[in-house]
């Protein structure tokens, strides 16, 4: 089938009921280029309806409309809208006819166009989607991701028909079967032959062959070719190698063509070895990562979807879970490409409801066909290792909510029997109906209430870790291939003595308790690796990792911040892709990282303490640039695997302190803050290791402007990002003195997204201007057309800086 992408012509507007315009005017429409979120645009308020869940967005219905003219010599051939997601409870009409439906907002489905189509006239393409509380995070609202339009022959390739699978593999060669459904539209019987070329990552042809398949008319079948490949180039983390299969079908006048990018790889999982791939064991240092892209909202731009996993992947990440729902086709493929692996995790939700309007009321009719979409879009790539059947869904503490995840389990072997099932299980929510309540006047003045008062994240764990929990879930986790723990670390242990072919994965995990958990881990075969909540900051559940400061400081319980917090603030990487201090402190549990790393508290004044909840890392960022008095002091953390480290300040020892291991991988240090020069000195032996220096910016202010990439393609899926800081004359980044910033772009491409990684911030991403948020803000240009792409930051007092970007074809 001949695909091409169906992202232009697109307007957008308020979605009215049929008789609310009568006698008024229509509701303006916009002109988009999708992927688009509507949302985003949203004026935020503290009394929009999914309040922090949403990020204090409002919901609302959009309709989106764009014309498709077919000429009459086509009228023979297979139209076929492909929609890689609408966010939500998708409607979609051709020509004012009712074409499909699909509740799910990040499910891919297609819509056959051919019953409605007419060729003497445009035809109108209308799409209606909305989001109103019905999610826990920043679910954006429209066509969020990819729209392509398949046109081919009647003897056609179903859409995802190739599935490639290598069952045997090894040093001499891999068995490569591939199999493709073939479907025949036609009026009448026919033989054809599917014709298979296999090429290797470099282009060469490595393998081929020839299958003749007879099919009905109004039939569909599976062609399969066992392929030999010699000396194979195995996909792993290190060397993504990628071939690909290309499908030539050979059915007279009515032929198709189709093709599928795959890996050679092997994988085994046992309590024993833990997860091998090609024969040896990885351990999975995970992120858990929402669909948002940040300051572009859930738009999920190709650009921006493979620039994500490649600075998880530098920032020493080497898995990810999508949270909590499919990932998009651009991510998978990125992760393809960069050597990342994969958990495509299906529902937040199955039959009962976490909020009033969710994807709940749809589950009962809908699961299978979005496990279906799920499973065919992953098949053939070779980052994915695991499906996750849901995430902390209630009904897996209840015979009957265990007996339905036994049902998905199946349904997923069925269609994919080459990969894993988990299951992302938080042992609380499994039992919850089962505790007292907790707070309010019926709550039982217990021992849980108390810990929930104390630190909720213990509390948590002590839960997980009871025998309640483990009689409750024990189906539930003998229905899959590895047990999904969220926030389980208290069981990595005890369950190898009470399940011994159990095999487990920190499927959520708190960051704030990596140093006691990473070497379970590794000290442990049966536990394959973690998942960190979250790798990657995102809109919503707005302010769940904030650091509050009150005059008792302690903890929290967890819930989300008032307006206006907008972010969860709980990432390693925030929202544009600076790595916080909780990502240099995980490169150094993981023994990725020989050098420390400073991280500074900011520094307060009012006398006030800091309270934090589970998901909190401290208050910290790596400067020395503070607007405070000199001698108000200071608290420095330094992160280190060293068994000491030394700070000095402007050349003399303020602070000796124990790291590594038996410290936490931390040493602390109050020091009274003067302006100059911070060094941490690591020592290992009695020998210095390593060492890590912040400077203070001193002098003027300047305005810094840099592209990351200096060249793009000229192509709707590309992006360029951009940064802006405020520095001294050296470089040296000033985080104390925020300024307001105008960004302007001129040429063949246009200003999409303006923000920075402020979890508070009123500002609007889709304006012209912003504020520096530690010092840095981020700019996102779309390339409209090949050329030369001028972009420009100025701020009032510090003049302009110009950058300029070429974009070109191809």
């Amino acid at each position: 089938m001949r695909s091409t992408p169906f992202l232009t012509g697109w307007s957008v507007s308020p979605k009215r009921g049929l008789f609310d315009g009568l006698g008024a005017d229509a509701a303006p429409a916009q002109a988009v280029t999708l992927p688009h979120d509507a949302m985003i645009g949203y004026e935020r308020s503290a009394d929009a309806p999914s309040g922090e869940h949403s990020g204090y967005f409002p919901g609302g219905a959009v309709q989106y409309t764009r014309t498709l003219e077919v000429d009459a010599s086509e009228a023979d051939l297979v139209h076929t809208l492909v929609f890689d997601g609408v966010y939500r409870d998708a409607m979609v009409y051709v020509n004012d006819e009712f074409a499909a439906q699909r509740p799910n907002g990040y499910a891919r489905f297609a819509v056959r166009l051919d019953p409605f189509l007419r060729f003497d006239a445009p035809n109108t393409i209308r799409v209606e989607s909305r989001a109103h509380r019905d999610s826990r995070w920043y679910s954006g609202l429209g066509i969020h991701r990819g729209v392509s339009l398949l046109t081919g022959p009647p003897v056609h390739v179903a859409l995802d028909g190739i599935r490639v699978s290598t069952p045997d593999v090894d040093d001499a060669g891999a068995l490569v079967q591939v199999e493709t459904t073939v479907v025949n539209d036609s009026l009448r019987t026919l033989t054809l032959v599917a014709v298979v070329t296999l090429r290797g990552p470099d282009g060469s042809v490595v393998g081929g062959g020839r299958t003749p398949i007879t099919l009905l008319a109004g039939e569909s079948g599976v062609a399969r070719e066992r392929l030999w490949v010699a000396s194979p180039e195995r996909w792993s983390l290190e060397s993504p190698a990628l071939y690909r299969a290309e499908l030539t079908l050979d059915a007279g006048d009515d032929g198709d063509t189709d093709a599928a990018t795959f890996g050679i790889r092997s994988l085994q999982l046992d309590p024993h070895h833990g997860l091998r791939i090609n024969g040896e064991t990885v351990k999975l240092r995970g992120a858990c990562i929402h669909h948002d892209n940040g300051i572009l909202g859930a738009r999920a731009i190709g650009y921006a979807e493979e620039r994500r996993i490649r600075i998880l992947k530098d920032a020493g990440f080497n898995a990810i879970r999508s949270a909590h729902n499919p990932l998009s086709p651009e991510t998978l493929a990125a992760c393809d490409r960069i050597g990342m692996l994969v958990m495509d995790e299906s529902f937040d939700m199955w039959a009962e409801s976490k909020s009033p309007f969710d994807y709940a009321l749809s589950f009962p009719e809908w699961w299978e066909r979005d496990i279906e979409s799920m499973v065919a879009k992953d098949f053939n790539h070779p980052s994915v290792v695991f499906y996750s059947l849901g995430n902390e869904i209630p009904e897996t503490g209840r015979p009957h909510g265990s007996r339905l995840g036994r049902l998905l389990a199946d349904k997923v072997r069925v269609l994919d029997p080459t990969r894993f099932t988990t299951n992302s299980i938080n042992g609380l929510v499994s039992v919850i109906k089962e505790l007292p309540p907790m707070g309010g006047a019926d709550a039982a003045p217990n021992d849980i209430n108390d810990a929930m008062a104390a630190d909720p994240g213990e509390m948590m764990t002590a839960i997980v870790g009871s025998d309640l929990v483990t009689q409750r879930t024990e189906e539930s986790f003998a229905a899959v291939d590895a047990a999904g723990l969220n926030y389980g670390d208290s069981r990595y242990v005890s369950d190898a003595a009470a399940f011994p072919n159990r095999i487990i994965i920190g499927t959520e995990t708190f960051a704030t308790r990596l140093d006691r958990a990473w070497p379970l881990i590794l000290e442990n075969d049966h536990v394959i690796g973690e998942f960190t909540w979250t790798g990657w900051d995102y809109l919503g559940e707005a302010g769940i990792g904030r650091v509050d400061y009150t005059e008792t400081g302690g903890a929290f319980a967890g819930t989300s911040g008032p307006f206006p917090w907008q972010l969860a603030w709980c990432g390693d990487i925030d929202i544009t892709g600076s790595r916080r201090p909780a990502s240099y402190f995980r490169e150094v549990v993981y023994g990725l990282r020989d050098r420390p790393y400073i991280a500074v508290r900011r520094p307060r004044t009012d006398g006030l303490k800091p309270a934090s909840g589970p998901w909190s890392w401290s208050d910290s960022i790596a400067s020395w640039s503070w607007t405070v008095a000199p001698g108000t002091p200071v608290t420095v953390e330094v992160y280190s695997d060293a068994e000491r480290v030394d700070l000095l300040l402007n050349g003399a020892v303020v602070g000796s302190a124990g790291a590594g291991r038996d410290n936490g991988y931390r040493a602390i240090f109050e020091v009274p803050f003067t302006p100059g020069e911070l060094v941490a000195v690591a020592v290992a032996d009695g020998v210095e290791s390593g060492r890590d220096v912040l400077r203070s910016a001193s002098g003027d202010i300047e305005l810094r402007l840099s592209a990351e990439r200096a060249q793009i393609r000229a192509a709707f899926d590309d992006l360029a990002f951009l940064t802006i800081t405020l520095t001294d004359a050296d470089g040296v980044e000033w985080q104390g003195d925020d300024r307001e910033v105008e960004v302007t772009a001129d040429g063949p491409g246009e200003l999409i997204g303006l923000g920075s990684s402020d979890p508070r911030t009123t500002l609007s991403y889709l304006g012209s201007r912003t504020r520096t948020f530690d010092g840095r803000a981020q700019a996102i240009v779309r390339p409209t057309g090949p050329g030369d792409i001028t972009v420009t930051a100025s701020a009032q007092g510090l003049g302009s800086r110009t950058v300029v970007v070429r974009a070109v074809r191809g």
